[in-house]
């Protein structure tokens, strides 16, 4: 099974307005089944208003001055003209634009609530107060903001977006779209960070030595080319880019129906095993070169000792494995849709028992984490690792399940053993942790609520040695290469991947783990779904645990990015995303945004999507195999070369 392409992104060309005039005229006459699509108000010509007019003037009629109306001006109505139009048919092959309201006008206007009527200018309200509004015609009233998926297509001064359904905006000339995407921009960054869209504004948001962010056209990209060492880089190489079908294909492999329930979660091995967590179990499957497959020992949850009877979910939402893969830890949640947890639960996969539940405790007193990793990246397959990072809104610490002394606890005489607090730091307020990651070298990189990304080296958990800027939506997960110099942050709407390389004043290339990056930061670069494809995604289409693919070991690069929307599953090719010359960057405005990807969709919404172990990739694919779960299915793919 091959995997499924964006009509607008890769096989395709973007526009699907070609001989745009005529076949309009014709797409009016044939869709009249579409009647949402269309604005049948007959057309007066211009001509015949103008003689209406003339005969009126010479009865010299009288009217009185409150009934007067105002002289009418010629072509008012172009001022903000647009031709607007809706995308039908979805994926399939009949799957067209028609048009929806032509000609017609757009405007940005403030208001209070979305559904009122009432509209303000720009100084009519005070700071903070409403928000930005894009309306055309009598079609369209949305709240502008990154879930509008704007996509923005210079050469043909036209933009898509996303209003429950699909829209695109083709104006009357490129002035009037370069006015367009300014007025929007401005508006985006007023109803992100309540302020105006000012220099001053934008110095105060994104900080002095992050300014490009704010103007990524005049941003320093030179370093995004000199971190990539790839064998494209040679004269006359270039990346593979996902548009040749030809060269890679995305296979199905194995498919088989999960036990014992509702899958919640993945935890990949790099050994012989792989598990997948259910709300009711661990189901463990083989790790072979084309996927995962195979039942082989099913360890059953008990409800009692997993803590559903003492007011916790007894729905592992966290599954981590550790000491050379032969113990994993599950965390459930205190509550069920909230993530923080009191405690875990450490499973002996070997003997398919949960040999004890851990507390975390600091100073006495229960804490909670709501999220876990290993101590670095790769540090699973370490027989002997007994310490495990923790996360909280306001806490990072490292566990450590040995006592002071360095011996193990004895679990099978102790009641509820406490986690022995190794090191961390427990902030004031104001951090809002939500996810993070660790590099080969235990390097950490935090994703916050306010969209910030803050990087801290292995040695020291009080501060941050680099604090990127948020763009405004929280990060929910984040991902860090195994060397360090890349990250990759996920949100609703997009994926941000940071370049965290640096040069500093002794000329020596670092990364932002290691200290202060300076004022030469590179632009970050974004990752997006065409809107149609965020249409198609499904009622679930926000991103989430978006990864690279996995590699554990030095001097290996990672070659694929992957991310979960609703039922697709998203890869993208690393190196084609960090080619400042890739056809996806030209004539864009704004920061860079990567549209070129593969999708595999799936029939029901998808749990997670992960790339296996680099050593599972074989001769005749470039890549480890893809692993998609879906509550009930677990799928492998592999990605084939050219045949």
């Amino acid at each position: 099974m091959g995997g499924s392409q964006s009509r607008e992104g890769l096989d395709l060309s973007d526009s699907e307005y070609s001989g745009e005039e005529e076949e309009v005229e014709n797409e009016e006459q044939d869709s009249e089944d579409y009647t949402d699509a269309e604005d049948h108000t007959p057309q007066v010509s211009t001509k015949t208003l103008d003689e209406v007019d003339a005969r009126l003037q010479a009865l010299n009629l009288k009217y009185s001055k409150n009934a007067s109306p105002s002289p009418r001006k010629p072509n008012a109505d172009l001022r903000n003209g647009v031709k607007l139009y809706l995308h039908i048919g979805g994926n399939t092959p009949k799957a067209k634009w028609v048009v929806s309201e032509k000609p017609t006008t757009y405007k940005f206007v403030k208001k209070l609530k979305i559904e009122d009527d009432e509209e303000y200018d720009e100084d009519e309200l005070g700071r903070g107060e409403g928000f930005w509004v894009l309306k055309v015609g009598r079609k369209i009233n949305v709240r502008v903001s990154m879930d509008m998926q704007m996509k923005f297509f210079g050469d043909q001064g036209r933009v898509d977006f996303v209003d429950g359904g699909v829209w695109a905006l083709k104006f009357l000339s490129n002035e009037e779209y370069r006015t367009f995407v300014t007025k929007f921009q401005e508006c985006l960054f007023e109803n992100v960070y309540g302020l105006k869209h000012t220099e001053e504004n934008k110095v105060k948001v994104y900080g002095k030595d992050f300014m490009g962010w704010a103007q990524p056209d005049v941003s320093d990209d030179s370093m995004w080319e000199d971190a990539d060492d790839g064998v494209w880089k040679s004269a006359g190489k270039r990346p593979v880019e996902f548009p040749e079908r030809e060269t890679q294909d995305l296979l199905q492999e194995f498919e088989e129906a999960a036990t014992g329930g509702g899958i919640q979660s993945l935890a990949l091995g790099a050994l012989d095993n792989s598990f997948l967590v259910s709300d009711s179990g661990v189901q463990v499957v083989k790790n072979f070169s084309h996927g995962i497959h195979g039942k082989g020992v099913y360890v059953k949850f008990d409800g009692q000792q997993l803590g559903s009877s003492a007011g916790k979910s007894g729905t592992p939402n966290k599954a981590l494995l550790m000491r050379g893969e032969t113990n994993m830890l599950l965390m459930s949640p205190l509550k069920e849709g909230k993530p923080a947890s009191s405690g875990l639960h450490q499973l002996d996969i070997e003997t398919g028992k949960i040999v004890t539940e851990w507390k975390f405790e600091k100073d006495g007193v229960d804490i909670s984490m709501k999220d876990i990793t290993s101590d670095a990246k790769g540090s699973q397959l370490d027989p002997s690792e007994s310490t495990f990072l923790g996360l909280d809104d306001n806490r990072l610490c490292q566990w450590d399940m040995r006592e002071r002394k360095g011996m193990v606890q004895n679990i099978a005489n102790a009641n509820s053993p406490v986690l022995h607090w190794n090191q961390g730091h427990q902030f004031s307020r104001g951090t809002n942790f939500q996810c993070f990651a660790t590099a080969g070298d235990g390097s950490i990189v935090i994703g916050s609520l306010d969209g910030k990304i803050r990087l801290y080296s292995r040695t020291s958990m009080r501060q941050a040695k680099t604090a990127f800027p948020g763009l405004g939506s929280p990060i929910t997960s984040v991902d860090v290469t195994y060397d360090g110099k890349w990250v990759l942050g996920t949100t609703d709407t997009y994926l941000i991947l940071i370049c965290t390389l640096f040069t500093d004043k002794d000329g020596r290339t670092k990364t932002g783990f290691s200290g202060r990056m300076g004022n030469k930061i590179p632009a970050p670069r974004l990752l997006k779904l065409t809107p149609l494809d965020a249409h198609l995604a499904g009622a679930d289409n926000k991103f989430r645990g978006g990864h690279f693919s996995w590699v554990t070991e030095s001097g290996k690069q990672e070659k694929h990015l992957v991310a979960t929307v609703g039922k697709f599953s998203v890869i993208w090719n690393f190196q084609q995303v960090k080619n400042s010359a890739h056809q996806c960057y030209q004539n864009q405005q704004g920061l860079k945004s990567c549209y070129c990807y593969r999708i595999v969709p799936r029939d029901e919404s998808i749990v997670e999507s992960r790339f296996m172990h680099d050593k599972f990739a074989d001769a005749n694919s470039p890549e480890a195999p893809l692993v998609v779960a879906t509550p009930m299915k677990v799928t492998s793919y592999s990605i084939s070369g050219k045949r």
